[in-house]
């Protein structure tokens, strides 16, 4: 097959197969009169567009020259709403100092019509795209999705949104003004948030002709700005959400107060599934400030004037809950599950001059936000207000009004900023939506702020999947691979197993072996599991060639040459061939994951005591263009610590049912003391933009533990590092 119909069809993933069938499936199946007749997703506007100078969806220009970008995505601290603002404003000519920046409410207008495009991108033929963007769009608001995560702001929001939506405004004002000059809209020219007519010298601002502009048909397929000419994109203006956040106005759901508000805190069943048996409340409420006792199917709640009031008096109370039949559920009986449906290794060819083996395990790991779980809610009879920072608008207000009986439209959220989410807050895990519903119906009218504890937080997620892989590989006599392959248990993505190197035979499989711990998207997903089995076993791959892993590396992407640049790149950033001292070591890693290649290079320094220090990691990131500079190498730094963290000493482990686990004493993070040096470098590629709020994630679990090899011979297959003896004898 040639190389780019090869590649064109890799796009076409497990999750964006599953997306295009849902579009069809959800009844808006796409013809040529969907390519024709379907307004571009930009131009839905509100009916009142012309009277308050809303030129597109998102952009919105006052008499006052005043530009307002709302932005359908909300901030966790990855700068989606300076960033999307940007590519906005870059095509539209605006000054950037006469923009404001606003999170778009929760409302159906605002649900998020490009996720699926940030998967599939440019694979959708070009006339089919502005339908399939549209189709999109109206499924989103059936839905009720507003979501945040998978890295797509940028990659899907931003590159097939706010860019159109500047470049037609610009076009609709350019229209404008030469009605006001009588002269050609060919001939006019917008800078700095102003359109002049350089022949006859006539100017005049946005805020002037927003009216006009308004009035003018939305463009659906407006010119856009070639790269090279950007001006604001590629920079690094202060992030929008950073002055707030130094001086405190910022308000987060933990934040969030109202006049006369109770507070609630919550005990839930231990085990997944449990119930509430039984409980007295009398304990809890003869002590101050105590309201009520709220006993919910699986919780029991304390509602008080205060929050440490309500948490101390919920420790007063000894609830027993059932354990729903899985109090015999443990980390080893999980494992052991895992381990009998893997089966066998694969079978390799008999030509092999030589089979490699080897298993891998990661463990269940928590979201761990800096923020804990918060939301609240005040019921009013048939109508009801949610305040919280979730990561999905539209979806947490669909389960608050689910938890009320309520339809949607009878319930406002107002979405607050979020002290961290990381899949956490997205979809189908509202809980502390649902239970700060419940609990607020029953002291209606009165508002009720439910804040999660650390222990609930720790002990209540939806976990990253815990996963185990066994990989056989079969090597020629020169040492290349002739076959990969792999079964692995807990939980599989097309995306994530893919190997960008050339061996002919590549293969993976995922094994079911259920278990009731709930799970759900963290950092990366599935590729931090996966990026950790592939490139540990590549690099013993190329132990057992009798090769240097850069170099193995390097001969095996030569089909790949934008892989093969990042490793070369991160080899000469991290000086690869220099020698180090006895007992360092240096390792290498590079995946794939929405749409961005990253590699990294870990150094680090083993005592002969077994003390480890990752002393530097270097990455090279290719994500084909980024928006503002500085926040892409926060979100590469950020998803590195984020995976040393998971890699060194995180791990969720399982007894009778229940989490151990319990609190940062127990889950532990690495501290700031542990912290590497870290150095980010990029490379733009004549593609579209990839995410990057995860992609630093997946390589730096193996690029570690393939440096603790090279430094002491010593492999580790199973996370965390802070279970191996690394001593040297």
């Amino acid at each position: 097959m040639p190389k780019a119909k090869r590649s064109a069809m890799r796009r076409w993933t497990r999750r964006a197969f599953i997306g295009a069938g849902s579009l069809v499936g959800g009844g808006f199946v796409l013809g040529i009169g969907g390519v024709i007749f379907s307004p571009s997703r930009h131009s839905v506007v509100s009916a009142d567009a012309e009277e308050k100078g809303e030129l597109t969806t998102w952009i919105t220009v006052t008499p006052d020259n005043l530009v307002t970008i709302l932005v359908p995505h909300c901030e966790m601290g990855q700068g989606a709403l300076t960033g999307l603002a940007m590519m906005a404003v870059e095509e539209m000519e605006a000054d950037w100092g006469q923009v404001r920046i606003e999170e778009a409410p929760a409302l159906d207008m605002y649900a998020n019509a490009f996720i699926l495009r940030a998967f599939v991108g440019d694979a959708v033929p070009a006339p089919m795209g502005r339908a399939v963007d549209y189709g999109s769009y109206r499924l989103a608001r059936w839905f009720g999705s507003q979501a945040t995560g998978g890295s797509t702001a940028v990659r899907g929001t931003g590159h097939y949104g706010m860019r159109l939506a500047g470049a037609a405004a610009k076009e609709m004002l350019l229209e404008a003004a030469a009605d006001r000059f009588g002269v050609a809209a060919s001939d006019c020219a917008a800078t700095q948030s102003r359109v002049t007519h350089a022949g006859s010298g006539q100017s005049a601002t946005f805020g002037e002709l927003a009216m006009a502009a308004a009035a003018k048909p939305v463009p659906s397929s407006p010119d856009l700005k070639d790269p090279e000419t950007y001006t604001l994109r590629r920079t690094s203006p202060p992030r929008f959400d950073i002055p707030p956040k130094v001086d405190g106005s910022a308000v987060y759901g933990i934040d969030f107060t109202l006049p006369g508000m109770l507070y609630a805190a919550v005990d839930i069943a231990p085990v997944q599934g449990g119930m509430l048996v039984s409980v007295d409340p009398a304990p809890a409420e003869a002590m101050p400030g105590v309201t009520r006792v709220v006993q919910l199917d699986e919780a029991v709640a304390v509602v008080a004037d205060s929050y440490w009031r309500a948490r101390v008096a919920l420790a007063a109370l000894t609830p027993t809950y059932d354990d729903a039949g899985h109090g015999n559920v443990s980390s080893a009986s999980i494992f052991a599950a895992f381990d009998e449906s893997i089966g066998e290794a694969p079978a390799m060819p008999d030509e092999a001059a030589q089979v490699v083996t080897a298993d891998y395990r990661v463990p269940f790991l928590a979201h761990a936000t800096m923020e804990p779980m918060v939301a609240t809610v005040r019921v009013d009879g048939d109508r009801a207000e949610v305040w919280a920072g979730v990561q999905d608008p539209l979806n947490a207000r669909s389960v608050a009004a689910d938890a009320l009986d309520l339809d949607p439209d009878q319930v406002h959220l107002t979405n607050l900023l979020l002290g961290g989410g990381y899949g956490r807050r997205l979809p189908f895990t509202f809980d502390y939506v649902d239970l700060a519903a419940r609990i607020a119906k029953v002291m209606s009218p009165t508002p009720v702020k439910l804040v999660w504890s650390r222990e609930n937080d720790i002990q209540h997620d939806y976990y990253r999947p815990a996963g185990m892989a066994r990989f056989a590989a079969a090597l020629d006599a020169d040492g290349r691979p002739l076959k990969v392959a792999c079964h692995y248990a807990g939980g599989g993505d097309g995306e994530s197993v893919f190997m960008p190197y050339a061996i002919a035979d590549k293969q993976a499989d995922g094994r079911d072996a259920a278990h009731p711990i709930r799970l759900g998207a963290w950092r990366s997903v599935l590729n931090s599991q996966h990026g950790f089995f592939k490139e540990s076993f590549v690099d013993e791959l190329a132990h057992a060639a009798g090769k240097d892993p850069y170099h193995f590396r390097r001969d095996l992407l030569d089909e790949e040459p934008r892989f093969r640049a990042a490793v070369e790149k991160v080899a000469a950033m991290a000086d690869w061939d220099s020698p180090l001292p006895e007992g360092e070591g240096r390792g290498i890693a590079v995946c794939e994951s929405f749409g961005t290649i990253v590699a990294q290079v870990a150094h680090v320094a083993v005592s002969r005591e077994g003390t480890l220090r990752v002393r530097h990691v270097h990455a090279v990131a290719d994500c084909g263009d980024y928006v503002n500079l500085d926040s892409a190498k926060a979100q590469i730094e950020g998803g590195i610590i984020f995976g040393l963290s998971a890699a060194m000493v995180g791990e969720i482990t399982i007894a009778e049912g229940r989490v151990v686990q319990t609190n940062f004493g127990d889950h532990q993070m690495i501290h700031l003391a542990d912290a590497p040096d870290i150095s980010v470098e990029f490379i733009r590629s004549d593609t579209r933009p990839g995410g990057l709020g995860e992609p630093g994630v997946p390589p730096i679990a193996a690029a570690v533990t393939n440096a603790i090899f090279a430094a002491t011979g010593i492999r580790v297959r199973d996370l965390p590092i802070k279970h191996h003896d690394l001593a040297r004898v």
